[in-house]
């Protein structure tokens, strides 16, 4: 299900020069400032909210102004309601049959993997991290059907590509155990 917003992501490499880039993102346009902060490896990520035209306006002067230092940038036009369920958050597992998980290289096309993820298949969303305590990585975690968790992985990859990934799993019938380490 579509939140009916946008949301725009960036990584840059600089902690000062996302602070910079996130001033000149807010003073071009009218969008809502989700959260922003120091990652490891001396990263900073920025969440943004809004209409899809706000949006990408914002996106577009966080390259402008990021320069050298951007890592990546994302819109994601109607993001999926799950994304923002699960953003650095653990929602609780209602019924675990299959576990699918994503690992990414950078923090932020985990949530561009998830978003893809969950519009492409019915899964429902464990966690999505972003860098905070993970040395800059991103991932995330579905579970659900395991037909619909592997389309749900394989969409995933697909969106932000193989060279983005560290490593992706699919496990049918994950023990009942793995509820009490997710």
């Amino acid at each position: 299900m579509q939140a009916n917003i946008s949301i725009g992501l960036v990584e840059l490499s600089s902690i000062a020069k996302g602070v910079e880039t996130l001033d000149a993102m807010r003073k071009t346009a009218e969008i809502n400032i989700e959260s922003a902060y120091a990652i490891a490896k001396g990263k900073y990520v920025i969440f943004v909210s809004g209409s899809q035209a706000e949006v990408e306006s914002s996106i577009s002067k966080a390259a402008e102004i990021a320069g050298k230092e951007l890592i990546s940038r994302y819109v994601i036009r109607n993001v999926h309601k799950g994304v923002l369920e699960g953003l650095n958050k653990k929602v609780k597992i209602e019924n675990l049959e299959a576990l699918g998980m994503v690992e990414t290289k950078e923090a932020l096309s985990a949530v561009f993997a998830a978003d893809a993820a969950l519009k492409a298949a019915y899964v429902k969303i464990a966690e999505i991290k972003t860098g905070a305590g993970i040395g800059g990585k991103g991932y995330f975690t579905v579970y659900g059907e395991p037909a619909a968790v592997r389309a749900a992985v394989s969409a995933a990859v697909k969106a932000v590509g193989e060279n983005e990934i560290i490593n992706r799993i699919v496990i049918p019938k994950a023990h009942p155990d793995m509820l009490k380490v997710l």
